[in-house]
């Protein structure tokens, strides 16, 4: 972490789809936090990011969004990522390179736990990225890479009340169990179709550095 990067926090809308079947083993396992092996040995996961407000020093973040995509060969914390990044194009100069440290690790906070585990960075594009969030639904298109929308499961003993976990997930207290309704990933050669496969959506607030 640079000791140059400025004070930041933002908050807002996150949700993920990965390639497991139910709920995700790295979440919830007994051998901890992404120390499980994931369903089908590998995880592809994309995770989407949507800023409410948030500024990095005197940069406002308010409205925009990133996505990372992320390819891991074992279990997660095991390392050796392979991450490709995307950036909203209609952040200016100065928010690109704010979005990009905030989520790359590279400003400290939360995300830099997740740095030391990349092993091959695919670099960031500059995509039209669009972002909705409502009700139990949550949905984003990132040009032509990525078509997605999540939706709650169904609770048990009240299917309108959404399954919630809590202290599972290394970045969120608190996550919503969901799954993948459209979920198709093409880029860098990577081809991904996470329908009906594990979800989850959350929001957050992080400060940093």
């Amino acid at each position: 972490m640079s000791q140059a990067a400025p004070r930041w926090e933002i908050s807002g809308e996150y949700f993920e789809n990965c390639s497991c079947d139910v709920v995700c083993p790295c979440e919830v396992s007994s051998q901890g936090p992404m120390q499980a092996r994931p369903d089908q040995g590998y995880c592809n996961v994309y995770l989407v990011f949507h800023v409410n407000h948030g500024r990095y020093g005197g940069v406002d973040l308010a409205g925009l969004n990133a996505v990372l995509a992320v390819h891991t060969p074992g279990p997660m914390a095991e390392g050796n990522w392979t991450v490709a990044a995307y950036i909203d194009a209609r952040a200016s100069a100065e928010q690109q390179q704010a979005l990009g440290a905030v989520f790359s690790g590279s400003a400290g906070g939360p995300p830099a736990a997740l740095g030391p585990l990349v092993g091959t960075n695919l670099g960031a594009k500059v995509v039209p990225i669009e972002y909705r969030g409502a009700g139990k639904r949550r949905s984003a298109r990132v040009g032509d890479v990525l078509d997605a929308a999540v939706e709650a499961v169904p609770g048990g003993f009240d299917p309108d009340r959404e399954v919630v976990k809590r202290n599972a997930h290394p970045l969120f207290p608190e996550v919503v169990q969901a799954y993948g309704v459209v979920s198709r990933y093409t880029d860098h050669g990577l081809q991904w179709d996470h329908t009906g496969k594990n979800a989850d959506y959350a929001t957050f607030r992080w400060t940093g550095p």
